[in-house]
Formats: C-alpha cells, sequence, structure tokens
C-alpha cells in the first residue's frame, strides 16, 4: 500500500505485480484433460506471400526446420516447459517446425511466469486505471501521479523459486530486478521493501534458506545504495523448502517523460547495453513456472548471479541517457533475456526487431542461439535509439565503465528475427510471443478442498479448558506468563529486529520512519539532485502486509481484507510462480 502523505488528500493506489523467477526444468505433464485455449491461434504465415522465404532475397536460414517431421522428440519439447497441444500451436503460428532457439523461445515466453496463461483472465478483472494512474500493468513499472509534480514508480514480483535453490544470489538478483525496472521508466530508486515466508526454523534447510534470502536483500540493496525501509517475515510449514521472496521498490521519476518499452521509428538503432551475457541463469522464466521437486537443485545453473555495484553505474547510465532525448524505447533485460526485451518492445510498438548475436557481448566462448536467447545474466538493457545519434548514448555507457554496442535494428515487418554467423537462427512474430500466447480457463472446484474443511469444522467448542491462572492442554496446565513467553518466542510473532537490522534504511537520507518505528516506513519525496525538486514537503508511506493465514482459509475474504498488501495465500502464490497451474484446488 502507497499512501501520500498531505493534509488535504491521500491516495491509495494499485500497484504492478508480476512474477520474476528462473531456469529450464524438465516437468512431468500428469495425464490430466487440458482445457483448451480461450482464445483460437492466430492465422498461420504459411499463405503470406514470400513466407516460404523468411531471409527475404536470400536463401532460407539452414537453421530452420522443416513442416513435414518434428525434429524434436516428447521429452524434448517436455522439457522447455511446452505441452503437446502448444507446441501444435507453436508449428500452427510459424507454418512449420520450430528450430531448437525458436522452441527455446516459445518455452520460456509461454510460461505462467511471462505470459500468465492460467492467471490472466482472473487478474484482468483488476481495476488498473484512475485520474493518478500515468502507467498501469504492460510495462515495467507502474506510475502514478503524487502531486505537486511528483510522480513515483512502483512494482513487486516475486524470486521464489532461485531463492529456494541458491538463497543469497535469488533473493540477490529479485531485488536486482526490481530495481532496474524502476530505473527502465526513467525513475530513480528511492525505497525497497520485502515481504518472505519461510517454513519453520526447527528444520535445517529452512534455516539456510532464511540466512541467505535475508543475506541476498541486504548485500544487494546496500551495496547499490537503496534503503530498505520495509517488510515483513513469517513462518509456516506450507513454506518448507519453498519460500516466498517478494520484492518490492518506489522510484522518483527524474525524467521529463516517462520512458516506455513500445519500439518505433524503422530503421532505429536497437542498442545492448549494461553487463556482458553468459550462461547463468538459463531459461530462467520457465523454471520459475515449474513446481519445485526433489531434482530441482539439479537446476542451480538457472540462477542469475548479480553485481550490485555495477548496476549502480547502470543507474547513473540510463538516467543519463534518458535524459539526452535520444533514447526512444527501453526494456529492461529480466526473465527470457534477449528473447523477452526484443519481443517485448516489437509488440508493443507494433513493429519488428532484428538482432545480431555476433555483436552481443559475452563473457563465455562458444555460446550457441539457444544460450544467448535464454541467458538471463543480469544487469542488461536494451534500447532503442535515435537513428545518427548512437555514438552520443555509446559514450555514456562507456564513461560508466558499461557495454554499448549497436546490435540491431527496427524493421517494419513485426517479427523477432535473430542473425548469427550471417544466417537467421530465429524468426517468429512477436505477437505469438506476447498478446498471441495460450490462456487457459481454470474451473472453480464445486467443493471445498480438503485443508478449508477440517478448518472450517473448527468450532469455539474446541478450545481447551481455560481460568483466570492458566490454561490445560493435553492434561497440563501452563499459567498465562508461560503462554505469553511461549508466543513471544514464536519466530512469526518475535521481534525481527535481526532481519532488519542487516538493511541499510537510511541512505539517501530521506527515511522519516525507519523499520520498527511503525507500521509503514515514510520516506521523504526529496531528490537526491537537489535543486528544486527538493523543496517538496511531501512524504510517502508505504508497506507490504497481508495476513496469509486469512487468505488460506477463504482465498475471497482474506483478500478483502487485506487489499492493500503484498502478501499472498501459499498455494495462490505457488501457482503463479510455481507450476501447479493444473490443480484445481488452486482456483
Amino acid at each position: 500500500m502507497i499512501v501520500v502523505l498531505d493534509n488535504a488528500r491521500s491516495l491509495r493506489s494499485a500497484r504492478s505485480d508480476r512474477r520474476l523467477n528462473r531456469g529450464l526444468v524438465t516437468t512431468r505433464v500428469p495425464q490430466t484433460q487440458e482445457p483448451k485455449p480461450i482464445h483460437p491461434p492466430s492465422k498461420t504465415r504459411a499463405a503470406t506471400p514470400g513466407y516460404n522465404e523468411p531471409c527475404g532475397s536470400q536463401p532460407c536460414s539452414k537453421f530452420m526446420s522443416t513442416l513435414p517431421d518434428s525434429p524434436f522428440s516428447p521429452e524434448e519439447i517436455a522439457s522447455e516447459g511446452i505441452k503437446p497441444d502448444e507446441y501444435n500451436e507453436i508449428v500452427d503460428r510459424l507454418g512449420r517446425h520450430p528450430n531448437k532457439a525458436e522452441l527455446g523461445m516459445f518455452g520460456v515466453m509461454w510460461s505462467e511466469h511471462c505470459c500468465y496463461k492460467n492467471s490472466r483472465p482472473l487478474l484482468s478483472q483488476f481495476p488498473t486505471t484512475g485520474d493518478r494512474v500515468l502507467v498501469g500493468p504492460g510495462e515495467n513499472a507502474g506510475v502514478v501521479d503524487f502531486g505537486d509534480g511528483i510522480r513515483l514508480a512502483f512494482k513487486i514480483e516475486s524470486h521464489n523459486h532461485p531463492s529456494a535453490i541458491e538463497p543469497f544470489q535469488g533473493a540477490a538478483t529479485g531485488v536486482g530486478g526490481i530495481l532496474r525496472d524502476i530505473f527502465t521508466m526513467g525513475a530513480r530508486p528511492i525505497a525497497a521493501l520485502n515481504s518472505l515466508r519461510f517454513g519453520h526454523l526447527e528444520d535445517a534447510r529452512n534455516r539456510r534458506i532464511f540466512q541467505g534470502v535475508v543475506d541476498g536483500i541486504a548485500t544487494y540493496g546496500n551495496c547499490f545504495g537503496v534503503p530498505t525501509v520495509g517488510g515483513e517475515v513469517y513462518f509456516d510449514p506450507a513454506y518448507s523448502g519453498n519460500p516466498l521472496v517478494n520484492a518490492m521498490a518506489i522510484g522518483l521519476m527524474e525524467t521529463d517523460e516517462i520512458v516506455k518499452s513500445g519500439a518505433s521509428g524503422i530503421g532505429n538503432p536497437v542498442i545492448y547495453v549494461g553487463s556482458t551475457t553468459g550462461r547463468d541463469g538459463m531459461g530462467g522464466a520457465s523454471f520459475a513456472s515449474a513446481e519445485l521437486t526433489d531434482d530441482s537443485m539439479d537446476d542451480r545453473p538457472a540462477v542469475q548471479v548479480g553485481d550490485p555495484f555495477l548496476e549502480k553505474c547502470l543507474v547513473e547510465a540510463c538516467l543519463e541517457a534518458f535524459k539526452t532525448g535520444a533514447v526512444v524505447a527501453a526494456q529492461d533485460m529480466g526473465a527470457a533475456g534477449l528473447t523477452c526485451s526484443t519481443s517485448e518492445m516489437a509488440a508493443n510498438g507494433g513493429v519488428g526487431i532484428e538482432l545480431d548475436l555476433d555483436k552481443i557481448p559475452s563473457r563465455e566462448t562458444g555460446m550457441v542461439p539457444y544460450e544467448y536467447l535464454l541467458s538471463e545474466s543480469q544487469e542488461r538493457m536494451l534500447f532503442v535509439g535515435a537513428k545518427g545519434r548512437e555514438q552520443e548514448l555509446i559514450d555514456i555507457f562507456e564513461n560508466w565503465g558499461l557495454q554499448a554496442v549497436v546490435a540491431g535494428r527496427v524493421v517494419e515487418e513485426p517479427v523477432v528475427r535473430i542473425l548469427w554467423h550471417g544466417d537467421v537462427a530465429a524468426d517468429i512474430p512477436a505477437s505469438a510471443l506476447t498478446s498471441n500466447t495460450p490462456l487457459y480457463k481454470r474451473e472453480v472446484m464445486a467443493e471445498l478442498p480438503e485443508y478449508a474443511q477440517i478448518a472450517w469444522a473448527w468450532s469455539v467448542d474446541s478450545l481447551p479448558e481455560a481460568s483466570a491462572t492458566g490454561i490445560t492442554i493435553a492434561d497440563q496446565t501452563h499459567t498465562w506468563s508461560d503462554v505469553l513467553l511461549t508466543l513471544l518466542d514464536t519466530p512469526s510473532l518475535a521481534s525481527k529486529r535481526w532481519v532488519y537490522r542487516q538493511y541499510d534504511h537510511q541512505v539517501q537520507n530521506n527515511t522519516v520512519l525507519v523499520p520498527g518505528g511503525g507500521d509503514a516506513a515514510v520516506i521523504r519525496l526529496r531528490s537526491v539532485l537537489g535543486g528544486a525538486d527538493s523543496a517538496t514537503q511531501r512524504g510517502c508511506a508505504a508497506t507490504v502486509d497481508c495476513n496469509s493465514r486469512y487468505v488460506y482459509l477463504d482465498p475471497h475474504e482474506g483478500a478483502k481484507i487485506r487489499r492493500g498488501g503484498s502478501g499472498t495465500e501459499p498455494k495462490l502464490r505457488r501457482s503463479r510462480a510455481g507450476g501447479r497451474d493444473r490443480q484445481p484446488q488452486l482456483w
């Protein structure tokens, strides 16, 4: 919840929420009847004149598969998180079988993590417009008008699976990703928050996850230089080995115009900026959408590795570049990396993008298109620049010690065309990877799930006998003093000072109410650059808060009670970012 501190009025604004995590795993598809997609597949491009020559006037690429026989086994298709019916839809959209790189691109972009194919019909019910809403869902972050010329960008997303496998890096890159979403809009991050859920600490694995996640959040935020001003931590067996790690960030707009992701201007250069590309975080979006199993530890390479010091340089370079007016569009390279950034920028702008992988700065040798396109190496961005001003932008990033190269161009045909070694390695309609994805309408159970039926059968009569001196449980009497001490010793109720004292909550010198000081943090909305913008008397109160047990027992009423919070009931969160999209009790 975000509230403007103003004597005249206050503002509650809806926040953008996306799932974000990582990697490719082989998933076992239950032998259940899948619902048909809500929307029919698009018309194939096979009927398009010249389609049989996707390389234009050149011969067809040797990487393109021919139509008659699938080049992949069912196991290979399933390993990308693609169902058999979805593979048929891919063939329908392309008018041919995909090659390996294209199959991987569909795998990550058609994952729940990227396209919300199961949850989108539900999420579409949320109100997303209002007098103060400047940017709603669909961009890197939401932006609202706070009055007096102040605009705030904010977003929250999860990084659950990576944190379960590699707690430190999983949590750290979750913070890094949410910060990039903020400054991609042209805003400087001014605050970070988090909402965390773990299993009971008696379990050594849960203790390792808990300590690693807190350390990762603290390290990235502290090194980057953003105050972590609020959050919540709860413990329950439902999260054992499978934590919830939700990261939120708030940013103060520094650019006159909000920077959006839609590419435009045929012939404009596509510029790669930031860090180099490696094999870390391979296919993390698919990993984030799969269910965690005992074999998930084998997917450790799907977890990214972050560098907060490099990202600090990246935010300064990006904001400097945006202020030149030479940046037409910008997109963070988070989940699905180059695949997501190229396809979303093309689709959002109604144009196409042609990208040459030979020009992408790499940190490893021998990488192939599949690896370039599915890598989720951190601290990378993709820009569309104004033609003729490429060097101006490149000079800014090189001045900050960062990579910056012209790697492609905007084209008229609405496709994502990937070049490699002078050949076409992938050629896919941008909409097929973004808006024209499968959608499934999940049916709500006719009866309550068993756990809810058991819980709802409870009554006050089940309470143990109590008196003025104490309470009797299992034939043993406990004094009220003993009960109070037991409650205070319970991790979910005990002080969280050990956690928030590891976070630098006063860097930037704008935190008015620090963690532990109240129900919400209070941040002064003052630009770190000084000048006229620093004279405002406005502030922002921010918190993330939810009673997960309420939502667990009654999702509808629990969500109504805590509609301003960011936490979610464990089963629903796993359905959206955990691969259990076919279990009816989730819907």
